[in-house]
């Protein structure tokens, strides 16, 4: 076959595959949305490097409720709050499907948490929820495994002596080790080689995930798969967390009192103990090792990177970072621990600290839902196997729900008098039975470890306010910080 007979066949199979998506969306009665193209869909009409803005665009002109083609998958955007919480709140038993991010589903190998749906699901979340409700099961309480890493935190930075250094691996070790206490029933020095080892390959797995090359595995993973690149090095160093993960639940399962449980895995032991002549259980090895891989990973980067965030913003806004330590002063003083009973007290520290929250945006597209049976919604069909995309960006940015929204204003959490004041449209953990398992895990952490440092240290940058850019240097799946040398000066 010559060349122009190739080229001939290729544009009726391009046609073809267009006229058949036409098809479809009149069949289904689809959302409206952007033409696309066979194959791609609407790829070339997104931006790379941040996706969302451009899907914020478009739906000025589709509406809040819009199909767009990422390669051949189908998926449905939710835009603004009153779309994303009539579907993940109001609708909630809808929306409790997982979309099957290829990327997720490779590194956990189908099981655990994050990805399961149905009964599985169920399980999984109804125990991991009460388990983190207990804090660490009685050995001690959340609250205090935080305060106590709060001060190996202070005290590590105290040893820079004002000198500028970059806080990233402070911060992560400080809040992978109140994970590893959760989880492991243990904390690590921040000067293991192997607990560092495994802190970079959390970092490097969320880079990925939030790179261009990272979306492009989640679209076209059978391609990816076949072809070279960072994509083999990113799953090949997840191999050595699970490798990590089996280790120490094996470690667990040699040591195992079931009278006495020490921490998360001890519990899932316990349980899968109880359950093993069960056919229908979920209590088993694959969901325990991917379920700990799923809390470690998930526990560990966001947070941590939040709080990196909220140091660069502190730098950028220094009457901002003045302001927060006063109030600190007046009702913590410098000599103890800050507790969560202080937030109440502190309504200009909580509402920086939301703030921060609702600026970084840290997962703009939300984790994707899943239309696991036809969907109607809205006058609209989202059929069976319709990746649902709850654009928590467009809530948290929505200029009918936030006086300035693009402008850093803790003023979005202060009433007239000052208190602190609730936003309905604060969804950084997204919303419904599939919000974030670790919500209050995450803002007890960020509150406690931000007011011990603010508690303690005036930050800084050699360089001054100006040179801090609060703008994302990783920003798709998640907005990930970018990275200074920065000064602690301590507080005399």
């Amino acid at each position: 076959m010559d060349f122009s007979s190739t080229l001939l066949l290729f544009g009726i199979v391009f046609a073809l595959l267009w006229l058949l998506s036409l098809k479809n969306r009149r069949r289904w009665s689809l959302p409206p949305g952007p033409p696309g193209l066979p194959l791609i869909g609407n790829l070339l009409q997104l931006d790379k490097r941040a996706p969302f803005t451009s899907l914020l665009k478009l739906s000025e002109t589709y509406g809040p409720v819009m199909t767009v083609y990422l390669g051949p998958q189908r998926a449905v955007f939710l835009v603004g709050y009153e779309a994303v919480k009539e579907a993940l709140v109001d609708r909630a038993e809808d929306f409790t499907g997982r979309g099957p991010v290829p990327f997720l589903i490779r590194a956990t190998k189908g099981y655990g948490l994050v990805v399961s749906n149905g009964e599985r699901w169920r399980q999984l979340r109804r125990f991991t929820l009460s388990t983190l409700r207990d804090f660490g099961m009685g050995r001690k309480g959340m609250e205090e495994w935080i305060q106590e890493e709060s001060q190996h935190l202070v005290n590590r930075i105290n040893s820079t002596n004002a000198a500028p250094f970059d806080p990233t691996f402070f911060l992560s070790c400080s809040v992978s080790n109140v994970i590893c206490s959760l989880v492991f029933g243990q904390r690590f020095s921040y000067d293991d080689k192997d607990f560092l080892d495994l802190l970079h390959i959390i970092s490097d797995t969320l880079k990925f995930g939030s790179s261009p090359l990272g979306q492009l595995y989640n679209i076209f993973p059978r391609l990816m798969e076949r072809l070279p690149g960072r994509q083999h090095k990113v799953i090949a160093n997840i191999e050595k967390l699970r490798e990590f993960t089996m280790t120490k639940i094996q470690e667990h399962q040699d040591t195992l009192d079931i009278s006495s449980p020490r921490d998360y895995i001890d519990c899932f032991l316990t349980r899968l103990s109880q359950e093993k002549d069960i056919p229908t259980t979920e209590f088993h090895h694959n969901n325990l090792v991917s379920t700990v891989l799923n809390l470690y990973l998930a526990g560990t980067e966001t947070t941590s990177s939040t709080i990196r965030y909220a140091l660069n913003l502190l730098i950028k806004y220094p009457k901002i970072q003045e302001t927060m330590q006063q109030e600190i002063d007046t009702v913590v003083g410098r000599n103890r621990c800050p507790y969560m009973e202080d937030r109440k007290s502190l309504p200009f520290t909580d509402a920086v600290i939301h703030e921060i929250q609702r600026c970084m945006d840290i997962i703009p597209l939300g984790v994707p839902r899943y239309a696991v049976q036809d969907i109607s919604f809205r006058g609209y069909t989202l059929p069976k196997g319709t990746l649902i995309f709850p654009m928590l960006h467009s809530v948290l940015k929505e200029e009918k729900q936030w006086a300035t929204p693009w402008t850093f204003n803790p003023q979005h959490f202060l009433d007239q008098n000052g208190n602190f004041k609730k936003n309905p449209a604060f969804l950084p953990f997204s919303a419904g039975k599939r919000s974030c398992a670790g919500e209050s895990l995450a803002r007890m952490e960020i509150f406690l470890f931000m007011v011990s440092l603010v508690q303690n240290f005036t930050f800084s940058c050699s360089e001054g306010p100006d040179s801090i850019d609060l703008s994302a240097e990783y920003s798709s799946f998640a907005n990930l910080p970018r990275q200074y040398m920065i000064i602690a000066t301590p507080r005399c």
